[in-house]
């Protein structure tokens, strides 16, 4: 072994392993009913550790890892808006955006106040955090109402909009956030005022523009660009295409000064509305199986052991919030909804934060220090692993005491 870290065939075996273990750990975790993001970023924390001890990861192969990491994030965001049903949402999201903008405003001024004053951070990481804990996860508690049979409720159907629109604004959030924080850091708010309206303007009308060619691209042309690819490949070819579009497509929002998760999850929407690409989104998983779980690995990767115990202490504050904040507000908005009951099971489902919470911090991260901290960002990870095990939990034994009425699924 090379002194300064794995030469190429053990780098190579090191990430065949990764794939191999990461598979095993998908399928007994979904047999439990918890996400794989736990085992993922446990096995990333797990490298680190091992890696502190016997120094075999070198620059090099950290940036392999990086590299599978965006790809893993691109594929992630791509399945999100693939999932997404937006014709659908604006139809019936009139109850919907009462709970999604109360769980966003509750979380993030909760999640800010926190951090900010009772922590004592500086602006940038304290938004940064703010922002994550506004974004729940619409994967993680919907399998658990999918699996009692209640997803086709009326409140089901209510929390999939809900935890849409909050999927959808995270990541809205994340583009604005990533194009003002460097002029955050500069020094005070009203120092920096007029450069920070410039920049929302320019960011803005850039978003705007850029959704505005994706929904002309998926109205006028998607149908022709599916059919003539489909009709030259296979289905599990065609897979091979729609990545590759996801890919142009994120290229394209990195170039115009996005994050590419923004290109991704707008590459998603794009497709989201033909039936023939949500069926290819079947043929879609293999590719996803196999880079996604490199971005939690990543973050696991990330994690300073050194940092752990400051991580602890800030995670175990912000979960509090991030479990009280999220359920006080969609339960509040909810009850005036549904019975009582339904808002207590929508207040419960909305407080896991999984994938887009992630990437939030994973790409302040990317930034530096001074936008998200080593213990700022453990404290998140441990935010997400509490909520993502714990909450599963609760609502398996929560719906045999309060069963859902059947209706027609809005998937």
């Amino acid at each position: 072994m090379d002194v300064t870290g794995l030469n190429e065939p053990l780098l190579i075996l090191l990430i065949g392993l990764l794939v191999i273990v990461a598979i095993l750990l998908q399928s007994r975790l979904k047999a439990i009913g918890l996400p794989s993001l736990i085992g993922f970023i446990f096995l990333g924390f797990a490298i680190r550790l091992a890696d502190t001890r016997l120094g075999f990861l070198s620059e090099n192969a950290l940036g392999v890892f990086d590299v599978l990491g965006k790809i893993g994030v691109i594929c992630l965001l791509f399945r999100i808006g693939l999932d997404s049903d937006i014709v659908a949402l604006v139809r019936q999201m009139r109850h919907a955006v009462l709970i999604w903008l109360a769980s966003v405003a509750v979380n993030g001024l909760a999640a800010f106040s926190v951090v900010h004053w009772l922590l004592g951070r500086q602006l940038v990481p304290s938004v940064f955090a703010a922002a994550a804990l506004t974004a729940t996860s619409v994967g993680v508690a919907v399998g658990v109402w999918r699996e009692s049979g209640s997803l086709g409720s009326g409140a089901g159907n209510l929390l999939i909009d809900a935890a849409e629109m909050n999927d959808i604004s995270g990541v809205v959030i994340l583009a604005l956030l990533f194009a003002v924080a460097p002029i955050l850091r500069q020094g005070a708010v009203g120092e920096v005022l007029p450069r920070l309206g410039r920049t929302l303007l320019t960011v803005g009308i850039k978003l705007v523009v850029f959704a505005t060619l994706c929904v002309l691209f998926s109205r006028y042309l998607e149908k022709s660009y599916t059919r003539f690819f489909s009709r030259i490949e296979s289905s599990p070819g065609f897979t091979i295409t729609l990545a590759g579009t996801a890919f142009v497509l994120a290229a394209s929002a990195g170039l115009l000064g996005f994050s590419v998760a923004i290109g991704a999850f707008f590459a998603g929407l794009v497709f989201s509305r033909d039936p023939k690409a949500v069926r290819i989104e079947g043929s879609f998983d293999a590719v996803y199986n196999l880079f996604v779980p490199f971005f939690f690995i990543g973050i696991g990767l990330s994690l300073d052991p050194a940092a752990m115990l400051s991580s602890l202490r800030v995670g175990a504050v912000l979960t509090v919030t991030a479990i009280a904040a999220m359920f006080v507000a969609a339960w509040g908005i909810s009850l005036f909804l549904t019975g009582w009951r339904e808002a207590v099971l929508i207040g419960l489902s909305m407080i896991p934060r999984a994938e887009i919470a992630m990437i939030i911090m994973q790409k302040g991260c990317s930034l530096g220090e001074w936008a998200v901290p080593p213990e700022i960002f453990g404290g998140t990870v441990l935010v997400s692993l509490v909520t993502c095990t714990v909450i599963p939990m609760v609502l398996k034994k929560m719906f045999p005491l309060w069963p859902q009425g059947q209706g027609d699924a809005r998937e």
